[in-house]
């Protein structure tokens, strides 16, 4: 984890455009020399990425994704869950697969990326994070593993000059803590398909909602697939994707995101002492 700065690597995918207007030809052909590189067409892993309303972001998701250093064969699957911005005419510059879900949602999205996959397994990227060039092996490595159908990495915010990264790292260091705590009876809460992987056959057995939630439905999908087997963590530093702080901002300061989210943990932690029993995660609030 940078304890005081943001990763150099950042800086080569961080592309100062506001819409696809802005983005020169060069770009995008810089992105597919290294995607035509590096794509298979007999892929073992499918990288989905879905995205709403992200048409400059993506571009720099799949940037990241491009320069991945791996032996392992993967393709990059892209699905548009019906954004309202021009996602569309960046996807359809960038040498991926792609596909439209109009059902609005990311659990729809999903569910189309996973049918529509080659791969054994799958790997779930947002359209508005950064990954580093280890990040397929380090989740390959855990997801290969005997028994295990699911894994999930961690992550860490980009730090911006109202937020230097000495104060995210608190923030972080906080959350891997309650990870830790999680992952022993509910690691299907640590699940976020900002870094997630899981095999596709198990994946496609549990299905994912084909409804909206705002949240949750990564989750859902991984507590369905730990009847198929075994959850695991990939913890390796290096290998942190890492996203803008926009969600976390969303409750105001570093402090008040922070305090909110300490109460909220204060208020469950005995919950995490015993698993979640059966129940339809389809249906249920919880």
């Amino acid at each position: 984890m940078n304890l005081l700065s943001n990763p150099n690597w950042l800086k080569r995918h961080e592309y100062p455009y506001t819409s696809i207007d802005e983005v020169p030809q060069s770009v995008f052909d810089e992105i597919n020399a290294r995607l035509d590189k590096r794509i298979s067409t007999k892929p073992l892993v499918s990288i989905m990425v879905i995205a709403y309303n992200e048409e400059v972001n993506i571009l720099r998701s799949i940037s990241t994704l491009s320069c991945l250093e791996t032996t392992i064969p993967f393709e990059i699957v892209a699905v548009n869950n019906n954004s309202k911005d021009r996602t569309q005419d960046t996807i359809d510059k960038l040498h991926v697969r792609k596909f439209f879900q109009p059902i609005q949602g990311c659990g729809p999205a999903r569910q189309l990326g996973q049918e529509m996959a080659i791969g054994k397994y799958m790997l779930l990227a947002d359209a508005d994070c950064l990954y580093p060039t280890n990040w397929l092996n380090e989740m390959m490595e855990k997801l290969q593993q005997p028994g295990v159908v699911c894994v999930y990495g961690r992550y860490s915010f980009i730090a911006n000059p109202q937020l230097p990264r000495w104060q995210l790292t608190l923030h972080e260091t906080l959350k891997d803590i309650v990870a830790e705590f999680r992952h022993v009876k509910r690691p299907y809460l640590n699940a976020y398909g900002i870094s997630m992987g899981y095999l596709r056959e198990a994946g496609l057995k549990a299905g994912y909602m084909m409804h909206n939630r705002t949240w949750g439905e990564d989750g859902r999908l991984c507590f369905d697939m730990m009847q198929y087997g075994r959850v695991v963590q990939m913890k390796t530093r290096s290998a942190r994707v890492w996203t803008g702080p926009r969600t976390l901002m969303k409750d105001g300061t570093i402090w008040q995101a922070l305090g909110k989210r300490v109460k909220k943990e204060m208020n469950r932690a005995f919950s995490y002492l015993t698993p979640h029993p059966p129940h339809d995660t389809k249906t249920s609030e919880d």
